[in-house]
């Protein structure tokens, strides 16, 4: 018996080699793609953009609100799973999403993608009040989502690869130690869990700038876009303002730098480039910049709308990066089943089982949903200068008034403008 159970120990690390391996964190042609929020009206199930070897990084967005019903986060995957249209835990508003997509991040980990959540949005109601309740949102999240165990994990005893963290209100105050948390319950694991910030490029970010100063993130995703410092505007494009904080101020000397830009013009009020400029920009941050990481995208459903954007992106800085000196990156994990990290909840949820159609079948919101051309919310900066507010989220269940745009309403209820 103890030699079975040291074969399947065995087993289970070289399993979870292969994914490790599948993703490197040192390359600078990583591409990281934001799913869950429907961008073109069309969003499939996440499995559908795990089906080849472009995208590495997969940020699920949202989850955006820290402290709902019953003391639990909300999440909001739009047309895959919410709290409107999916079963919740009881006494919550926390949707059960095993059923719509437990087996899906399985099947895109097991390709050496990582699958990692991310919090906030442009309107999500975040922030702390202390060090000590970041410190137990952090262990609340670990248990929900991470390496921990709870009777109401959304997802079942599939663990993500990390967070990340898209805040865009509030105080940067206290980001630091929830971070640090989540970094101390991964230490004893073996697990290394990837944690990343979407800061807007203003440099210092308003927001999150604090904390990451303060805390070892492991990337930044800086949105290029809706701002004055966008990809649309060269002579203020600041890269070298992040490369810069990045080797001198960072808590993390190694962080990686990503360029941040909207997958087609629809998916921003402003900062879109074609595929070749944005390629451009990559290959010279390359060429210039130790910190560079790769490319970020919103989202998975405008790029592939957009003529796979994302493919085409992720062609030119793999094959730049080779010119550069870079080794061919490695394929993505086995086509055949790799067993992925899992735990064990303390209780059954059978009782909250999901019966989600596929996503391709699935009835359209029942609630309102935002337009994809808001009024900018712009707000002033230390210097003076101006960035739009990104990720709007929009509640169902409050009144607006009915615009022009209305016909034009997406099946989002988040959207970077």
């Amino acid at each position: 018996m103890s030699a079975l159970r040291s074969l399947a120990s065995l087993m289970l690390g070289l399993g979870l080699l292969a994914h490790v391996m599948a993703f490197d964190r040192t390359r600078m042609d990583n591409l990281a793609v934001y799913w869950g929020q429907d961008g073109a009206n069309s969003q499939q199930r996440l499995s559908f953009y795990c089906q080849d070897d472009t995208i590495d990084i997969i940020p699920l967005a949202f989850l955006y609100i820290f402290r709902g019903t019953g003391g639990e986060p909300v999440i909001d995957f739009a047309n895959t799973c919410n709290q409107w249209d999916d079963t919740t835990f009881s006494g919550t508003d926390l949707a059960n999403c095993q059923t719509a997509m437990a087996s899906d991040i399985k099947t895109c980990q097991s390709k050496g993608k990582l699958v990692t959540l991310s919090l906030g949005g442009a309107t999500g109601q975040v922030g702390f009040s202390s060090d000590s309740q970041a410190e137990s949102f952090a262990t609340q999240i670990w248990n929900l989502f991470l390496g921990g165990s709870s009777p109401t994990r959304p997802f079942g005893k599939v663990v993500l690869d990390g967070i990340d963290l898209d805040i865009e209100s509030g105080s940067p105050a206290h980001y630091a130690a929830f971070v640090k948390k989540i970094k101390s319950l991964a230490a004893p694991t073996g697990k290394s869990y990837y944690i990343t910030a979407a800061p807007q490029c203003p440099y210092p970010d308003a927001n999150i700038g604090d904390a990451l100063n303060a805390a070892p993130f492991d990337a930044v995703f800086v949105q290029f876009y809706n701002n004055y410092c966008g990809l649309d505007a060269p002579s203020e494009y600041n890269f070298a303002t992040w490369d810069n904080w990045a080797k001198t101020k960072s808590a993390n000397k190694n962080i990686k730098v990503f360029i941040g830009a909207p997958a087609s013009k629809a998916a921003a009020g402003t900062g879109y480039v074609d595929s070749a400029t944005l390629a451009k920009y990559a290959s010279d941050a390359q060429a210039k910049y130790s910190s560079f990481g790769g490319v970020m995208m919103w989202d998975a459903d405008t790029a592939y709308t957009n003529g796979r954007f994302d493919k085409s992106v992720k062609t030119f800085i793999v094959a730049s990066a080779e010119k550069l000196g870079a080794p061919a990156p490695k394929k993505g994990g086995s086509p055949s089943p790799v067993k992925t990290n899992t735990v064990t909840p303390t209780h059954a949820t059978a009782t909250h089982t999901s019966t989600v159609k596929p996503v391709p079948t699935r009835p359209a919101f029942k609630q309102p949903v935002f337009a994809p051309h808001q009024t900018e919310d712009s707000v002033a900066i230390a210097d003076g200068a101006r960035y739009e507010k990104g990720h709007q989220v929009d509640d169902p269940n409050d009144d607006f008034d009915d615009a022009p745009e209305d016909a034009s309403r997406i099946n989002s209820r988040f959207f970077r403008l």
